[in-house]
C-alpha cells in the first residue's frame, strides 16, 4: 500500500485522534493550526504553525499533502475551495458551506426530504417578535454561524419571557429562531462514505446533554428498529446528496411516536462516536481515514454495549478513579489547563457483549 501524507486543518482533539489512527494505518499526517503545540500536534509528525486562511501555509500544506481533510466545520470555506484546485479535500468545501450557517443547513436537510424544527430567519428585532408570536411565544434563537456547546442562543420558555434587546444582544447579525420539539430523547448517528459511494453507518448513540455540551453517549440507544432505520436513511440521502467522502456526525431527536427531528449535522468526526475506539474494532477516526485516503472502509459493527462520557474541567481530576475501573478506556487530549466548559478527555465504559433494538 502506498505511504500517503494527509493534511489535518485543525490541531484540537479530534485532529490528535485522526492523527493516531492514521499511524496505525502508516499515514504520514501534517497539521495546520495557529497555536504551537497543539493536542494534535503531538502526536502528528508535523505541525504548519500559522492561520487556517494564510494563503502560504495553505500552499505548503498543499504542496506537501496527497489529500487534506479538517477536523472542525468553521474552517474558512474560501481556504478549502483554494486547497481544492491543488489538492484533494474532503469532506468536499460544499459541506463546509452548509454545516456553517444553521439557516442553509435547515433549509439544504429539508431538500433532501430530511424534517426539521419549524424555523424562522430573523435579521432585525422585528423578525424576531414576529417570528416568536408565530410560535406562541417559545423557541430557540440562535446565531447562524459560529457558536457551539450552548454558545451564541438564548432560549425563549413562554410569551412573558420578553425579546427586548435579544437581536443586539446576540450580536446583531443573522439569527435563527428554532421551534420546540416535545422530543423523547435526544440521539446521533456517525456515518461514513466512501470515494466510491459505499456507505456505513455505525449504530445509534442516545446522548444526555449538560449546560449544552455532551455529557454522555450509550449504546444501544433506546429506540426501535424502524427508528434507527430512518436514521440511517436520513444520513445516507445527505451524504449522497453532498456527494460527501468521509465520516459525518447527524443529531436527532426522537419523538414519542418513533419518527425523528434532524437537530444539526457536524462535517467530520464527532464526540457522540468517540465510543467507537473502545466499543468496535474499526474506530470513527480510522473510519474517517479511510475513507479520505482512498481505503475500503472498515466493518463499523459494534461488539460492545458501553456508554461513553466527557471530561469537562475538573472532571479530569477523576481520572485516576477511571484508571482504576474494569473495562474502561480512559483517552486524555493533552491539554494542561482546566478550564470550566473544556473538554480535557473522555472515558468508555464497556457494559458486556452487544443487545441492541436497533435492528
Amino acid at each position: 500500500m502506498k505511504a500517503q501524507t494527509i493534511g489535518i486543518i485543525g490541531g484540537g482533539q479530534l485532529g490528535r485522534m485522526l492523527a493516531m489512527a492514521s499511524a496505525r494505518l502508516n499515514l504520514t499526517t501534517i497539521i495546520l493550526e495557529p497555536q504551537p503545540d497543539c493536542p494534535a500536534a503531538q502526536v502528528a509528525n508535523e505541525q504548519i504553525t500559522a492561520a487556517y486562511d494564510d494563503p502560504a501555509a495553505l500552499a505548503e500544506l498543499a504542496k506537501r499533502c496527497d489529500v487534506v481533510t479538517y477536523e472542525f466545520e468553521n474552517v474558512p470555506v474560501a481556504a478549502a475551495e483554494a486547497l481544492q484546485r491543488s489538492v484533494p479535500v474532503y469532506p468536499p468545501p460544499k459541506a463546509l458551506e452548509v454545516a456553517q450557517d444553521r439557516l442553509v443547513e435547515k433549509r439544504f436537510l429539508n431538500g433532501c426530504g430530511i424534517e426539521t424544527a419549524r424555523f424562522h430567519a430573523v435579521d432585525s428585532q422585528q423578525d424576531l417578535e414576529t417570528a416568536l408570536a408565530d410560535f406562541g411565544g417559545q423557541g430557540v434563537l440562535k446565531t447562524c454561524r459560529m457558536g457551539y456547546d450552548g454558545k451564541g442562543q438564548r432560549v425563549f420558555r413562554s410569551i412573558d419571557d420578553s425579546p427586548e434587546g435579544a437581536y443586539e444582544a446576540l450580536g446583531s447579525v443573522p439569527l435563527i429562531l428554532e421551534s420546540f420539539v416535545p422530543f423523547e430523547r435526544e440521539i446521533s448517528i456517525i456515518a461514513a462514505r466512501a470515494k466510491d459511494g459505499t456507505i456505513r453507518c455505525y449504530d445509534l448513540a442516545e446522548n444526555v446533554h449538560r449546560n449544552g455540551i455532551l455529557h454522555t453517549s450509550t449504546l444501544p440507544a433506546n429506540i426501535p428498529a424502524t427508528t434507527a432505520s430512518t436514521a440511517r436513511e436520513a444520513a445516507e440521502k445527505l451524504l449522497a446528496a453532498l456527494d460527501y467522502v468521509g465520516v459525518i456526525g447527524m443529531e436527532f431527536f426522537a419523538m414519542a411516536d418513533g419518527t425523528l427531528i434532524a437537530n444539526e449535522i457536524a462535517p467530520r468526526v464527532h464526540n457522540s462516536g468517540h465510543w467507537t475506539e473502545a466499543a468496535c474494532v474499526i474506530s470513527q477516526f480510522e473510519q474517517h481515514m479511510r475513507a479520505v485516503a482512498g481505503l475500503a472502509l472498515g466493518d463499523p459493527d459494534r461488539h460492545s454495549d458501553c456508554v461513553m462520557t466527557n471530561l469537562i474541567g475538573d472532571d479530569i481530576l477523576a481520572v485516576p478513579d477511571w484508571l482504576a475501573t474494569k473495562d474502561v478506556l480512559v483517552h486524555l487530549y493533552g491539554k494542561t489547563e482546566a478550564r470550566p466548559g473544556r473538554k480535557m478527555g473522555h472515558v468508555t465504559e464497556l457494559k458486556g457483549r452487544k443487545t441492541s433494538s436497533q435492528g
